[in-house]
């Protein structure tokens, strides 16, 4: 388990910097299957998580959007059959902040402690 998962978000504000990459390569090793993508210009995390069927998928997908309501910091989640896919990254800023490594560890966290019915 990373130390990540320890952390609490921090307050963003807009014109707070992005993470560098340094620092980001830093933060991925403690969460080394989240892919760090770019779409359109914007740094992002995203890891897709495999299910059994659909309804594994739909009750992830949930249990990350109670995270992200707790944390009141907000991922894109797309669920299809078999597959939940979760991308954070901080929209005030435009890319990443360390809120979203934090969160990513906080995910993968929530599929090691509870089986998904």
């Amino acid at each position: 388990m990373t130390q990540l998962i320890n952390e609490s978000c921090e307050a963003c504000r807009v014109g707070a910097p992005t993470l560098s990459d340094e620092e980001l390569a830093e933060l991925r090793a403690q969460i080394p299957e989240w892919a760090v993508v770019d779409e359109e210009g914007i740094k992002k995390l995203r890891r897709q998580f495999n299910f059994s069927n659909f309804a594994q998928a739909m009750s992830f997908a949930q249990q990350v959007g109670d995270l992200a309501e707790v944390h009141n910091h907000h991922p894109a989640i797309t669920v299809e059959w078999g597959k939940t896919t979760v991308v954070w990254w901080t929209h005030k800023i435009r890319g990443l902040h360390r809120n979203d490594a934090v969160l990513a560890a906080k995910t993968d966290a929530l599929i090691q402690q509870a089986p998904i019915p």
